[in-house]
């Protein structure tokens, strides 16, 4: 007896996520904790595992189709489930179809809202052709397009085997259902099928804009043409798809769909931003001596394996200062009128990816020495890079630390990363000239900081005795090697 794979609880809120890729097929036999497919979630991409071994009798999901909490993914066949039925979990109700799944499964926010006023006509009424400038014989008529980008309201036909998510989707792009082939399960409409109408449509649009597609064309138009056709400038384009490349009015354009990180992000930056007001403090600290003592030390480190870079340092001075201004650690409360001060230090380490920002955590860094710490983000930063980490790795954080130097620029503005109530950018460092207590003027290693932080909890003074702290441990390095709580 076949049993239902659920998308497990993937904590912290997350609600669903978009299927990426589908590691398995029908038929395969897998192995209890094997990856079945890969979810992208709000914070991170994980793979869903096999919850025990046996035969993928179904896959009930499709890539690119978003998954809520709970939702059946695949229909498995468990190694003994013939002899011991009672281990199978029977749903209480057939599962639905994948399209429909899907519907049960989009936020609600991930589809703009359509109208619900449907169009009255359902059959267009072609006006006739102005009668065009005679430059020949004969000129002939725009040909047809063989296209299922027509009136929204046949693609409510009841008659259509497609579910609600995908007749939703299909009246966002235009498309009529009843032009489309289903190759979905009996026939059934599915979303592929939606955008490969679209695919199509666009090639026919492509050919028969051209001279001799027109020539050779001898149908009517189905769209009305007043003004004539070729004084429409935006009107009757190709509809462009997430990852299709496609035309505006000035020139070649590519939409790419919205990922789910991408959203995440949007959404905290926007929150950050309307609720925080931030205030920015910029400093630079004098790191001449930090780079000397990593440049010594850096082939006994390597003979442990680990890399000597300044942003060890760096975490650890911005850790150790922490516990020295609880505010700089704390949360902040409106509603419930309260200010949350936090025992413990996870420092957040913003790393740039081919998918976005991501900000794993280093927890209790202050309890960490420099080697530690050194090791623990060479792993995390490989593994984050791979997306082979945890959700649990980006929850908890109490501080963020943006290394902008690594790539180039100097100060900025960071915005907080709520409910965080600081953050600290590090630009390039760079050799300036400096003058020294006894007025000489010498060339010294500069790191240039940017400290964002709340200004409803933080004063400026406390942000800037902070400030201070992190620049004296970073100016005098040693005092880090010692500094462990």
């Amino acid at each position: 007896m076949a049993i239902d794979v659920k998308l497990p609880d993937l904590g912290d809120g997350i609600e669903s996520g978009d299927v990426l890729e589908i590691l398995v097929k029908e038929g395969d036999s897998v192995k209890k904790d094997q990856g079945l497919l890969e979810l992208e979630t709000d914070k991170a991409t994980v793979t869903v595992p096999s919850p025990s071994a046996g035969k993928i009798v179904k896959i009930t999901v499709t890539a690119g189709q978003t998954v809520a909490i709970g939702s059946v993914i695949a229909q498995l066949e468990a190694d003994g489930a013939a002899t011991a039925p009672s281990t199978a979990q029977t749903p209480s109700q057939p599962a639905p179809a994948p399209a429909e799944m899907n519907a049960a499964a989009q936020p609600v926010a991930s589809a703009p809202v359509v109208p619900e006023a449907k169009p009255v006509v359902t059959q267009p009424t072609v006006p006739p052709l102005p009668t065009p400038i005679q430059a020949g014989p004969e000129t002939p008529a725009p040909p047809q397009l063989a296209s299922p980008l027509l009136a929204q309201a046949s693609s409510e036909s009841t008659d259509v085997a497609a579910g609600p998510a995908v007749r939703r989707f299909a009246r966002e792009v235009g498309v009529d259902l009843t032009h489309v082939s289903g190759t979905g399960e009996g026939g059934r409409i599915t979303r592929d099928d939606v955008l490969r109408a679209v695919r199509e449509s666009n090639v026919s649009r492509t050919s028969a804009g051209t001279p001799a597609a027109v020539a050779e064309s001898h149908s009517t138009s189905l769209a009305p043409v007043s003004p004539p056709v070729a004084a429409k400038v935006g009107g009757n384009k190709p509809m462009v798809l997430p990852g299709d490349p496609g035309a505006d009015d000035y020139g070649a354009v590519r939409v790419e769909r919205l990922s789910k990180i991408r959203k995440t992000i949007a959404a905290q930056m926007h929150k950050s931003w309307s609720t925080v007001p931030r205030v920015t403090n910029f400093d630079d600290a004098d790191v001449t001596d930090l780079e000397a003592f990593r440049a010594s030390s850096k082939d006994d480190y390597a003979a442990e394996g680990i890399k000597l870079t300044t942003m060890p340092f760096l975490i650890k001075a911005v850790a150790t200062a922490l516990r020295h201004h609880p505010a700089m650690n704390a949360v902040i409360d409106l509603e419930k009128e309260s200010i949350t001060y936090r025992d413990y230090v996870n420092v957040g380490i913003a790393v740039d990816t081919d998918r976005g920002l991501v900000v794993p955590n280093i927890r209790h860094a202050d309890r960490l020495g420099v080697p530690d710490i050194a090791r623990a983000l060479a792993d995390l930063a490989a593994r984050v890079r791979t997306g082979d980490f945890g959700v649990n790795e980006l929850r908890g954080g109490t501080f963020t630390i943006s290394n902008l130097g690594a790539i180039g620029g100097t100060y900025s503005t960071p915005i907080v990363n709520v409910p965080e109530v600081a953050i600290l950018l590090v630009g390039r460092t760079r050799k300036l000239p400096v003058v020294m207590e006894d007025d000489s003027i010498r060339p010294r290693l500069m790191m240039p900081l940017s400290l964002s932080y709340d200004h409803r909890l933080v004063d400026g003074g406390t942000a800037a005795r902070f400030l201070n702290d992190v620049i004296a441990y970073l100016e005098a390095p040693s005092r880090l090697l010692l500094a462990i709580n």
